[in-house]
């Protein structure tokens, strides 16, 4: 089973603050790039914040300055920390993980994890 585990979703008020955890399956050597995506209610999913194997970092303009995507490598975890919520950050949140290519485990989805931001 290599889906991976996510947590930490809920409800706040909008300027609050949460964080997101999400932990792979296997040895973290085997994996490269880590990803949170976030589905609104009526919408296709996106990609929210991206992470490669080395650290580089990319954002979502509209989550720019407000969000910060980590991971630690030796748990193989990836965390998005989210501050200064809006409501139109509310949605599903899902992390995707990125196996190295000469695994042959391909990409794997979490279950997605609420995130409801009240006004």
């Amino acid at each position: 089973q290599l889906q991976p585990v996510e947590s930490g979703g809920g409800l706040v008020q909008a300027g609050g603050s949460l964080r997101l955890s999400c932990t792979a399956s296997g040895n973290s050597f085997d994996t490269n790039g880590m990803e949170w995506y976030r589905q609104a209610p009526g919408k296709q999913r996106a990609l929210v914040a991206r992470i490669s194997r080395d650290g580089a970092t990319t954002y979502a303009d509209s989550v720019k300055g407000r969000f910060t995507i980590s991971r630690d490598t030796p748990k193989n975890t990836l965390y998005l920390q989210m501050s200064s919520l809006k409501p139109e950050d509310t949605g599903v949140y899902y992390c995707k993980v990125l196996y190295r290519a000469y695994t042959n485990l391909g990409d794997h989805w979490g279950q997605g994890t609420q995130v409801t931001v009240s006004s």
